[in-house]
Protein backbone atom coordinates (compact mmCIF):
# COMPACT_ATOMS: atom_id res chain seq x y z
CA UNK A 1 0.00 0.00 0.00
CA UNK A 2 0.98 3.61 -0.51
CA UNK A 3 2.64 4.71 2.77
CA UNK A 4 3.10 8.25 1.38
CA UNK A 5 -0.67 8.68 1.63
CA UNK A 6 -0.74 7.80 5.31
CA UNK A 7 2.37 9.88 5.98
CA UNK A 8 0.79 12.92 4.29
CA UNK A 9 -2.34 12.54 6.40
CA UNK A 10 -0.40 12.21 9.65
CA UNK A 11 1.83 15.21 8.82
CA UNK A 12 -1.22 17.41 8.25
CA UNK A 13 -2.57 19.47 11.19
CA UNK A 14 -6.19 18.41 10.69
CA UNK A 15 -7.49 15.25 12.34
CA UNK A 16 -10.76 14.85 10.40
CA UNK A 17 -11.16 14.59 6.62
CA UNK A 18 -13.68 14.00 3.90
CA UNK A 19 -12.58 12.04 0.84
CA UNK A 20 -12.21 15.23 -1.20
CA UNK A 21 -10.04 16.80 1.54
CA UNK A 22 -7.59 13.90 1.33
CA UNK A 23 -7.71 13.94 -2.49
CA UNK A 24 -6.63 17.60 -2.44
CA UNK A 25 -4.02 16.95 0.26
CA UNK A 26 -2.26 14.21 -1.73
CA UNK A 27 -3.19 15.45 -5.22
CA UNK A 28 -5.08 12.25 -6.12
CA UNK A 29 -7.74 12.66 -8.84
CA UNK A 30 -8.88 8.99 -8.73
CA UNK A 31 -11.48 8.96 -5.93
CA UNK A 32 -12.20 5.22 -6.29
CA UNK A 33 -8.55 4.27 -5.86
CA UNK A 34 -8.13 6.70 -2.97
CA UNK A 35 -11.27 5.41 -1.27
CA UNK A 36 -9.92 1.85 -1.53
CA UNK A 37 -6.61 2.87 0.05
CA UNK A 38 -8.36 4.74 2.86
CA UNK A 39 -10.63 1.78 3.60
CA UNK A 40 -7.54 -0.45 3.73
CA UNK A 41 -6.05 1.86 6.40
CA UNK A 42 -9.34 1.82 8.31
CA UNK A 43 -9.36 -2.01 8.30
CA UNK A 44 -5.73 -2.01 9.53
CA UNK A 45 -6.57 0.45 12.33
CA UNK A 46 -4.32 3.22 10.97
CA UNK A 47 -7.28 5.55 10.33
CA UNK A 48 -10.75 5.73 11.85
CA UNK A 49 -14.06 6.04 10.06
CA UNK A 50 -16.39 7.64 12.65
CA UNK A 51 -19.13 8.34 10.06
CA UNK A 52 -19.69 7.36 6.48
CA UNK A 53 -17.51 9.57 4.28
CA UNK A 54 -15.45 10.84 7.22
CA UNK A 55 -11.90 9.66 7.96
CA UNK A 56 -10.01 10.59 11.11
CA UNK A 57 -6.76 10.18 12.98
CA UNK A 58 -7.09 8.58 16.43
CA UNK A 59 -6.77 11.98 18.18
CA UNK A 60 -9.85 13.50 16.49
CA UNK A 61 -12.43 15.51 18.44
CA UNK A 62 -16.21 15.59 18.17
CA UNK A 63 -15.95 19.35 17.55
CA UNK A 64 -13.83 18.83 14.44
CA UNK A 65 -16.22 16.17 13.14
CA UNK A 66 -19.15 18.53 13.78
CA UNK A 67 -17.54 21.15 11.52
CA UNK A 68 -16.69 18.64 8.75
CA UNK A 69 -19.87 16.56 8.66
CA UNK A 70 -22.13 19.26 7.21
CA UNK A 71 -20.58 22.32 5.62
CA UNK A 72 -21.03 25.17 5.95
CA UNK A 73 -21.48 24.93 9.70
CA UNK A 74 -19.97 26.26 12.89
CA UNK A 75 -20.23 25.38 16.57
CA UNK A 76 -22.54 27.74 18.43
CA UNK A 77 -25.68 27.89 20.58
CA UNK A 78 -25.74 26.05 23.96
CA UNK A 79 -22.28 24.51 23.52
CA UNK A 80 -20.58 27.93 23.34
CA UNK A 81 -22.92 29.65 25.82
CA UNK A 82 -22.41 26.95 28.44
CA UNK A 83 -18.62 27.29 28.16
CA UNK A 84 -18.90 31.10 28.28
CA UNK A 85 -20.92 31.07 31.51
CA UNK A 86 -24.17 32.40 30.01
CA UNK A 87 -26.17 29.25 30.71
CA UNK A 88 -25.60 26.89 33.60
CA UNK A 89 -27.53 23.77 32.53
CA UNK A 90 -25.04 21.08 31.49
CA UNK A 91 -25.52 19.43 28.12
CA UNK A 92 -22.79 17.30 26.58
CA UNK A 93 -24.10 17.76 23.02
CA UNK A 94 -22.00 19.69 20.51
CA UNK A 95 -24.47 22.21 19.08
CA UNK A 96 -23.89 23.78 15.67
CA UNK A 97 -25.74 25.82 13.10
CA UNK A 98 -25.84 24.63 9.51
CA UNK A 99 -28.09 24.52 6.46
CA UNK A 100 -30.19 21.72 8.01
CA UNK A 101 -31.59 20.56 11.34
CA UNK A 102 -30.39 17.15 12.43
CA UNK A 103 -29.06 15.18 15.40
CA UNK A 104 -26.21 12.76 14.77
CA UNK A 105 -24.88 10.15 17.21
CA UNK A 106 -21.09 9.94 17.08
CA UNK A 107 -20.28 6.98 19.31
CA UNK A 108 -22.41 8.24 22.19
CA UNK A 109 -21.63 11.92 21.58
CA UNK A 110 -24.59 13.91 20.22
CA UNK A 111 -23.92 16.40 17.43
CA UNK A 112 -26.96 18.68 17.14
CA UNK A 113 -27.41 20.92 14.10
CA UNK A 114 -29.97 23.73 13.86
CA UNK A 115 -30.95 25.23 10.54
CA UNK A 116 -29.95 28.86 9.98
CA UNK A 117 -30.84 31.01 6.99
CA UNK A 118 -28.08 31.09 4.39
CA UNK A 119 -27.13 34.76 4.58
CA UNK A 120 -26.43 34.42 8.33
CA UNK A 121 -24.73 31.04 8.01
CA UNK A 122 -22.10 32.18 5.51
CA UNK A 123 -21.33 35.47 7.27
CA UNK A 124 -18.12 34.89 9.25
CA UNK A 125 -18.50 37.86 11.63
CA UNK A 126 -18.13 36.58 15.18
CA UNK A 127 -16.80 33.18 14.12
CA UNK A 128 -13.29 32.09 15.03
CA UNK A 129 -11.38 29.36 13.18
CA UNK A 130 -9.07 27.57 15.57
CA UNK A 131 -7.49 24.11 15.21
CA UNK A 132 -9.68 23.28 12.17
CA UNK A 133 -12.81 24.14 14.16
CA UNK A 134 -15.20 26.99 13.33
CA UNK A 135 -16.67 28.27 16.58
CA UNK A 136 -18.85 31.26 17.39
CA UNK A 137 -17.91 33.89 19.93
CA UNK A 138 -20.22 34.13 22.93
CA UNK A 139 -21.90 37.16 21.35
CA UNK A 140 -22.56 35.38 18.05
CA UNK A 141 -23.82 32.25 19.85
CA UNK A 142 -26.13 34.42 21.97
CA UNK A 143 -27.60 36.06 18.87
CA UNK A 144 -27.89 32.72 17.05
CA UNK A 145 -29.88 31.27 19.93
CA UNK A 146 -32.06 34.38 20.29
CA UNK A 147 -32.78 34.15 16.55
CA UNK A 148 -33.64 30.43 16.64
CA UNK A 149 -35.41 30.25 20.02
CA UNK A 150 -37.22 33.42 21.11
CA UNK A 151 -38.15 32.03 24.55
CA UNK A 152 -34.76 30.68 25.62
CA UNK A 153 -33.72 31.61 29.18
CA UNK A 154 -30.17 32.86 29.79
CA UNK A 155 -28.77 32.57 33.32
CA UNK A 156 -26.07 35.24 33.08
CA UNK A 157 -25.67 37.92 30.40
CA UNK A 158 -22.85 39.83 32.13
CA UNK A 159 -19.99 38.20 30.16
CA UNK A 160 -21.38 39.55 26.87
CA UNK A 161 -19.74 42.48 25.13
CA UNK A 162 -22.67 44.78 24.24
CA UNK A 163 -20.66 46.59 21.57
CA UNK A 164 -19.89 43.33 19.75
CA UNK A 165 -23.59 42.42 19.89
CA UNK A 166 -24.48 45.77 18.31
CA UNK A 167 -21.92 45.14 15.57
CA UNK A 168 -23.30 41.63 14.88
CA UNK A 169 -27.05 42.40 14.92
CA UNK A 170 -27.15 43.67 11.28
CA UNK A 171 -25.97 40.21 10.12
CA UNK A 172 -29.44 38.83 10.96
CA UNK A 173 -31.48 41.57 9.22
CA UNK A 174 -34.32 40.99 11.67
CA UNK A 175 -36.09 43.83 13.50
CA UNK A 176 -37.86 41.47 15.92
CA UNK A 177 -34.50 39.99 16.95
CA UNK A 178 -33.05 43.46 17.52
CA UNK A 179 -36.03 44.37 19.72
CA UNK A 180 -35.85 41.11 21.71
CA UNK A 181 -32.08 41.42 22.27
CA UNK A 182 -32.43 45.05 23.36
CA UNK A 183 -35.08 44.05 25.94
CA UNK A 184 -32.95 41.15 27.22
CA UNK A 185 -29.89 43.33 27.65
CA UNK A 186 -31.82 46.17 29.31
CA UNK A 187 -33.34 43.79 31.85
CA UNK A 188 -29.99 42.31 32.80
Amino acid sequence: MDNDLLLSIYKDKAAVYRLKDIAMLVNEPDFDSLNGKLNYYVRRGKLLNPRKGIYAKPDFTAEEVACKLYTPSYISLQYVLQRSGLIFQFDSAVTSVSYLSRTVDLGGQALVYRKMKGSVLVNTSGIIRRNNINIATAERAFLDLCYLDRDFYFDNLHPLNREKISDLLPVYQNAALTERVTKLLLND
